[in-house]
């Protein structure tokens, strides 16, 4: 199947998925988008499993999602539009004035998370019969720790939150995942054997990446910001900031540092001093509307491709059972990772009160957990980890998701 028909296909669904919703369900878009594939994904699966002669159809729609490099459409074709629509309307201001502990939260809480999570799978691994290796074990722990802010931020900003905490939540969503996929691509290195696995090797990879993307970064926003600048035409400066995150993230892949970095600094940078000293009014407001639209554009697509791919998802007991342990070592590894940082920045740091509880239910799991696990090579370790990354992130999306706003209220009022 061609390119064209493989794009044809999922926004004819998302088109029909959406309206659905918006007619029928009324869920927030993207959560309501993901319930449907996924109730047209069992749909399939349970008329395959009556009627076996039905034509073939779950096959049909399988040897589909076998066409899509779903690994590469995300972390390589959307990724870099949806964390710079993302960040374009963070508060650069406010975020430099909760520096500490996003960065706190954003490395040593993805670092504390993969280790607990990965220990505590491998030996309920071990305890299901299934046998996951460490270093795989490790591997999950790594592409299940951060919080997805494709998923977050859409969600948090209509939960209720105080700016205060939405700009920590925030914050450390946009760079925690790229701090993940760091932390994932150095272990996936160590267990391919294409790098070593001394402290000193990693440390280097860690900063190559990961300050390598924030000077990227950094540099690529302040060049565009120049060109915005010097010109008013907000064509033009459309086309700029495409170009910015296009050729930013080609750039920062063919330096080997991280690309999510890169474009979420150049776009906290167009978005916050960009818009205030080099853009007229009316280059602002399409600006705005044009990357509004790609966010709702690139994001349903997304979700659609999410809740289909429940396809190739194994749905044996063992590995179902396991999908559900997943899920409560998640949160568990969610609430010591915020919790120990929490514990040690809580006498110099005036977090809003309930901040544990809403960094816990809010660390929402998304489409880059999937495309990281469907990177891994193919064997049974992979089925595995798929099932309970899988498992994770429907439970994080529909019932987190869900649920978050009414938890925010509350908790905003009890003491911690």
């Amino acid at each position: 199947m061609n390119l064209f028909n493989i794009v044809a296909i999922l926004i004819t669904l998302s088109a029909a998925f959406g309206y659905l919703n918006h007619r029928f369900i009324r869920l927030p878009n993207t959560i309501g988008l993901m319930l449907i594939s996924i109730l047209m994904s069992l749909g399939l699966v349970i008329v395959g499993l009556l009627f076996p002669s039905t034509l073939g159809i779950e096959e049909h729609w399988k040897s589909f999602l076998q066409n899509i490099d779903f690994n590469k459409s995300l972390m390589v074709g959307m990724l870099g539009f949806l964390l710079f629509a993302g960040s374009l309307h963070v508060d650069s201001e406010e975020l430099l004035r909760r520096k500490w502990e996003i960065g706190i939260f954003a490395t040593a809480g993805v670092v504390i998370s993969t280790f607990v999570t990965g220990i505590t799978i491998y030996f309920v691994s071990g305890w299901l019969g299934l046998k996951l290796r460490f270093i795989t074990s490790l591997l999950f722990g790594a592409l299940i720790s951060p919080t997805d802010p494709i998923a977050v931020l859409g969600i948090l900003r209509k939960s209720g939150a105080p700016k205060s905490l939405e700009i920590i939540i925030s914050g450390e969503s946009l760079f925690n995942d790229g701090i993940g996929v760091v932390v994932f691509v150095i272990l996936a290195g160590m267990a391919s054997g294409s790098h070593g696995a001394s402290f000193q090797e990693a440390s280097l990879l860690f900063l190559e990446e990961a300050i390598g993307g924030f000077v990227l970064g950094l540099l690529l926003g302040w060049l565009a910001y120049g060109v915005l600048k010097s010109i008013d035409n907000y064509q033009v400066e459309i086309l700029v900031t495409l170009a910015l995150v296009t050729g930013g993230y080609a750039l920062a892949a063919a330096l080997h540092t991280s690309g999510p970095i890169a474009i979420v600094v150049a776009g906290l940078l167009i978005g916050n001093r960009g818009r205030k000293f080099a853009m007229s009014e009316k280059t602002r407001h399409n600006l705005d509307m044009f990357w509004e639209l790609v966010d709702v554009i690139l994001n349903s697509l997304l979700f659609v491709m999410i809740g289909l791919e429940l396809l190739v998802v194994t749905l044996t007991g063992r590995y179902l059972i396991a999908g559900g342990l997943a899920v409560a070592v998640a949160l568990l590894a969610r609430l010591v990772s915020v919790g120990i940082p929490f514990s040690l920045m809580r006498s110099r740091s005036r977090l809003p009160a309930g901040t544990l509880k809403v960094m816990t239910w809010g660390g929402l799991r998304g489409g880059i957990a999937v495309a990281l696990a469907l990177s891994l090579p193919h064997g049974p370790e992979r089925d595995i980890v798929i099932t309970m990354t899988y498992s994770i992130v429907v439970f994080s999306i529909l019932v987190q998701g869900l649920t978050i706003k009414n938890l925010v209220a509350p908790s905003m009022g009890e003491r911690e």
